[in-house]
């Protein structure tokens, strides 16, 4: 996990680089700044004579008096410590902003590849879980490395330093400082297994709780219906005990753990300075140089407390680290195939040959399916709910691939085409009109940033969202409320339904474009689309009455098998379930009825 957290360094070796020469220079002040200390109390105070190094270094004013001595030494001593602190400053900026920015390159790394995941994974996946991951564990570069290996290198070169110092004012006081070591390790040990699976525990709840906030806020236009905002705050509460709980027992080991350490570093101080003591009254080492053995304790110790404080924020790396890994472990999307087809010239004619589809070898999804459909021809698909409309429309532009027979567009399998290049030539609108944030002109130009005001202003004539734009304070500059919920679905989905005619594309699928509109708005998107039309190859996934009739063919698909097809005159004449639909259509009723599947189903059997 080291080594993995320490590739995202490369792209800042210069940084790197800099961090260490400082943390060197702060090192070497933090052996200088005791001296000065020595100095006053054994020299100035004492009757000690000032070694020769610094009386050279001191020249004429170490003759000029004990005043003047003190407070030349004094003020060096107070320049060391401002130095030592501006270093220090310089250091931990420099850290944060290494820190910062390998935190913002991991992000765009994972969002990259969350985003070439395949669409079959974001539909398993918990959304919530994935954010979290963007957002909380995507620190854990800068956890472990900037808030860990750094400190305990520093804590290992301040204490060779200072060791090594130790040695040459007393060998005796620098081996038993020592004596702390085992200790601490065996501590560590054993601490470090049981926080490690207490921060697994607290990093899942914290990820449940901000599922459970995301499904809330993205559905409470429903709780709000239902008055059930008691009952979602209430399951939000519980699920927010479980996460204070378990951190509460992460923090408990932490504590004991800094306890622990806590008092082996104590007890060590108190040998050291109890043997000390001993060696100052037995006159081999000076109240001064025990004084910088003391501060050299502190100097050793202190990082050490230090990372003990920090080691739960370690063991959360150590997870974070784990969770991001599995999401860039995951295969993204197929690679296209080496010599893949630029699709920036189909004309669109699609081509279903003996198509089955199962998502994880589990029950078939669709089975031998096979039929064309022509530039110029809109084929609706309808269906009752499960019969596998959706996954017919969504292998198109190879959002799944098919696990037997073929698609093919223009008599070319579809895996033999550039995907970004294949999807680039697909026009696709959902039942549910996705809307950004920004303003209304740019969601319309979403596919197409380059398109110019008089396109925009054209496709919005045909989708009939001029009326209602013409009607805002400032047209298509009027900035759209997050997800669009300042518009209401009938304007959202001609939103939808101007961008993906704005996009051009020889291909263009519709998600029932019209079940949000009212009869006259239907009507005008109706005459446009069937200009707009000319030339493409449109497939529809039918809900209304109204769209099954305009289409050119119409294919009724039944747990996932294509059972018919034909215009609306011949299958009326020929396939029973789909009579029984067009009666359910005529009056109103929906085919996801659960009544309505139960009597067609009694009524083909």
């Amino acid at each position: 996990m080291f080594a993995w957290s320490l590739a995202h360094l490369k792209p800042y070796r210069g940084r790197v680089v800099a961090a260490a020469l400082l943390s060197l220079l702060e090192i070497g002040l933090a052996a200088l700044g005791p001296w000065p200390l020595k100095l006053v109390v054994d020299n100035v105070l004492g009757t000690h004579p000032l070694p020769a190094l610094v009386a050279r270094a001191l020249g004429p004013l170490a003759e000029l008096g004990v005043v003047t001595l003190l407070v030349t030494i004094v003020v060096a001593g107070m320049l060391v410590q401002v130095l030592t602190e501006l270093v220090r400053v310089a250091h931990t900026q420099l850290q944060v902003e290494m820190g910062q920015r390998v935190v913002y390159d991991l992000r765009a790394r994972l969002l990259a590849h969350l985003q070439a995941l395949p669409l079959e994974h974001h539909i398993r996946a918990r959304t919530a879980d994935s954010v979290y991951r963007l957002d909380a564990d995507a620190y854990c570069v800068n956890d472990l490395i900037i808030g860990g290996a750094f400190p305990l290198t520093m804590a290992a070169l301040n204490l060779t330093v200072m060791f090594i110092i130790l040695v040459r004012l007393d060998a005796a006081l620098a081996l038993l400082s020592l004596a702390v070591a085992p200790f601490l390790y065996l501590s560590l040990r054993y601490y470090s297994r049981r926080m490690t699976d207490r921060a697994e525990r607290v990093k899942e709840r914290e990820s449940s709780l901000v599922e459970r906030a995301y499904e809330i806020l993205s559905s409470i236009g429903a709780i709000k219906s239902f008055t059930r905002e008691r009952h979602e705050l209430d399951r939000f509460v519980r699920i927010g005990d479980e996460t204070m709980q378990a951190r509460l027992r992460l923090t408990w080991q932490e504590s004991l753990f800094s306890v622990c350490v806590t008092v082996i570093t104590l007890a060590g101080t108190a040998l050291v300075l109890t043997m000390g003591g001993l060696h100052v009254l037995h006159g081999t080492l000076t109240v001064g140089s025990l004084l910088v053995v003391t501060a050299y304790l502190a100097a050793v110790y202190n990082p050490l407390s230090s990372i003990a404080h920090t080691t739960g924020s370690l063991q959360h790396a150590f997870v974070s680290v784990r969770r991001v890994r599995e999401i860039l472990a995951l295969a993204p999307e197929p690679f296209d195939e080496p010599g893949a087809i630029e699709a920036s010239t189909i004309r669109g004619e699609i081509t279903f040959d003996h198509v089955g589809f199962a998502y994880d070898d589990s029950r078939a999804v669709l089975t031998d399916v096979s039929f064309t459909a022509k530039p110029g021809e809109m084929v609706a698909l309808v269906g009752l709910t499960g019969a596998g409309k959706t996954t017919v429309v969504n292998l198109i532009p190879r959002f799944f691939t098919p696990t037997s027979g073929q698609v093919l567009i223009d008599g070319v399998e579809v895996v033999r085409y550039g995907l970004r290049s294949l999807r680039e030539r697909i026009a696709m609108v959902p039942q549910e009109a996705v809307l950004f944030n920004g303003t209304i002109g740019d969601n319309i130009r979403y596919g197409r940033p380059d398109a110019t005001d008089e396109e925009v202003r054209a496709v919005a004539k045909a989708a009939h969202v001029t009326p209602f734009v013409d009607r805002l304070p400032h047209g298509y500059d009027t900035p759209v409320a997050e997800a669009g919920a300042s518009l209401s679905g009938g304007e959202r989905q001609r939103l939808g339904l101007a961008r993906a005619l704005l996009k051009q594309a020889p291909i263009l699928i519709l998600d029932e474009p019209t079940s949000a509109l009212d009869a006259i708005s239907e009507e005008a998107v109706f005459d446009a689309l069937r200009t707009l039309r000319e030339g493409r190859t449109t497939i529809v996934i039918a809900h209304r009455l109204s769209t099954i009739r305009d289409a050119s063919r119409i294919l009724v698909l039944h747990e996932g098998r294509l059972i018919a097809q034909g215009t609306h005159d011949e299958l009326m004449a020929s396939s029973e379930l789909y009579r029984r639909m067009c009666a359910r259509l005529s009056v109103g009723r929906s085919l996801d009825e659960p009544e309505s599947v139960d009597e067609m189903l009694k009524a083909l059997a």
